[in-house]
């Protein structure tokens, strides 16, 4: 009898203990690192870079959103609306708001206030890195406490792409961000899944579970994004369990490394970021159309991917990525031709060569991709002096004109007009009232980018866009190289709770019900 109860005695310690075990090795909190020095600004409407966009796709909603896993509009669901509804020429928009959802930190309900607030803000230049999408809104009222009205000035092919989960579509709570001021770009209030915590500079930024999430309250209840931009440091810390997800390099070797670590999932997913050699067509020599052809030609995109890898890069087709609404292949870009660009560069009257300065990011993934470029323009008679500068400071110097070459990579929401306005259209143009990221004060196509936002005809639309790349492409405003698609590893334990093929705001996706797999 006593040697029964010792051994049941025993068995139920060796239970209480194993499942003390279980309950010790649940794991809740998820550690990112991303490549990247700093934040930039943690305020959604005034960053466009990449190491923001992440956090921003954790921490706040849209009217819509693409559902998690896609990259493309025919996904889009309700968010924050729960319905909406076009007059019949698409020019006023009614959306009804979900009930009962709740600001981050005590901010109270969100209601159609916090949405005109919000809007008007995208739209403010003043308050606003993304004003320049908004151009068509005409004005956005409270129709009651959980509905609201946009009205348009002309019907744009990309209304719901504007209201997202996605640059300006990004809704912040009005109390907050007016209580804050300044502030704000560093301690965000939204109603995502997840809310800001903390903030150290260039070492981390931890939220945690929003358990007032009107979808339900999040598994994973901590997030710690850490700024990790070494690469090797990055790689090794994914390696070692020290993070469970990491940014990565859109590189073949890098790839097939990575996937060869114990526990590893390597996803290379949508959207492309179009890599483009952006020249000031209003600066010496760049002023010079043959000049511009010259560098154009010195260019060799299938160098670029070969080097960097096919399993995560592709050769561009034309200044608006492959796959948007509106895209067109048959715009002919100008092929890699050495002695081509000698000989322009020679009726230029530069026999002996021309020096063009860039101020550059020093984020590898984007550096390593100049370097190749700066060695090909050099084959040429090019010489492209570099002028490094951390991230944050480059795409302050760069909506600053201050370089006259600008090699920027960038994915937008997939509709031709939206490249086309923001990269294109001299309202863009850096540096001016209405400014967006036209950093080759091109205007070739002004007229055929105006006409398209407004042409109901899906056809002649398209039509209107291809002339534009044409006319664009004719003008070498741009230099469009490789497109990359986003690279990111985390542990298979993983379970983001959905399947991943791409992500507009460039990261995993990470929901309510996203968690750790025992």
């Amino acid at each position: 009898m006593k040697k029964f109860l010792i051994t049941t005695m025993a068995a139920a310690f060796a239970a209480v203990s194993f499942a003390s075990s279980l309950l010790a090795e649940e794991k809740t909190t998820l550690v990112v690192g991303i490549g990247f020095q700093d934040a930039n600004n943690l305020d959604p409407h005034q960053s466009p870079s990449v190491v923001d966009k992440a956090l921003f796709n954790w921490m706040f909603n849209g009217l819509v959103r693409i559902k998690p896993g896609q990259a493309n509009p025919e996904f889009i669901e309700p968010d924050l609306a729960q319905s909406w509804a076009s007059n019949a020429d698409g020019t006023e928009w009614t959306f009804n708001l979900r009930e009962g959802v709740q600001c981050h930190h005590g901010y109270g309900e969100l209601t159609s206030d916090d949405i005109v607030y919000s809007i008007n803000r995208a739209a403010d230049p003043d308050r606003s890195g993304f004003a320049g999408s908004f151009k068509a809104l005409k004005s956005i009222e409270a129709l009651d406490k959980y509905t609201v009205r946009v009205s348009l000035k002309n019907p744009i092919p990309s209304l719901l792409g504007l209201l997202s989960n996605y640059h300006g579509g990004n809704i912040v709570c009005k109390k907050a961000a007016e209580e804050m001021g300044e502030d704000f770009n560093k301690k965000p209030v939204g109603t995502g899944p997840f809310m800001f915590e903390e903030y150290q500079s260039q070492q981390l930024v931890r939220l945690k579970a929003n358990d007032d999430y009107f979808r339900g309250k999040p598994k994973i209840r901590e997030i710690v994004y850490r700024y990790i931009p070494s690469d090797a440091s990055r790689d090794l810390a994914f390696a070692s369990g020290e993070v469970d997800m990491i940014f990565g390099k859109q590189d073949s070797k890098w790839i097939e490394r990575t996937a060869k670590v114990p526990g590893a999932v390597v996803a290379v997913m949508e959207p492309a970021e179009l890599s483009t050699l952006y020249l000031n067509v209003t600066v010496k020599p760049l002023d010079d159309i043959r000049v511009r052809k010259a560098i154009a030609h010195a260019i060799d995109r299938a160098g670029l991917v070969k080097l960097k890898g096919k399993a995560a890069n592709r050769e561009a087709k034309s200044i608006v990525p492959i796959g948007y609404l509106g895209f067109s292949e048959d715009v002919p870009l100008l092929p890699y031709d050495p002695d081509k660009a000698r000989k322009l560069l020679t009726e230029a009257g530069y026999p002996d060569g021309i020096t063009i300065k860039t101020i550059h990011t020093t984020l590898p993934i984007m550096a390593t991709t100049m370097e190749v470029v700066q060695a090909q323009l050099r084959e040429s008679g090019i010489n492209l002096e570099i002028e490094p500068v951390e991230h944050a400071t480059f795409h302050s110097k760069i909506r600053e004109d201050l370089s006259p070459v600008v090699h920027y990579a960038a994915a937008r929401f997939p509709v031709a007009d939206v490249y086309l306005t923001n990269f294109f259209h001299s309202r863009s143009t850096v540096n001016t009232p209405t400014a967006i990221t036209n950093f080759s004060h091109c205007s070739a196509a002004d007229a055929e980018i105006d006409a398209a936002r407004a042409e109901p005809d899906v056809n002649k639309q398209k039509a209107l866009w291809q002339t534009a790349q044409e006319k664009i492409m004719a003008d070498v405003c741009g230099i469009p190289m490789i497109e990359a698609l986003q690279v990111w590893a985390y542990k298979d334990n993983l379970d983001l709770g959905y399947e991943l093929k791409g992500n507009l705001n460039l990261a995993p996706t990470l929901t309510e019900a996203s968690h750790f797999k025992n």
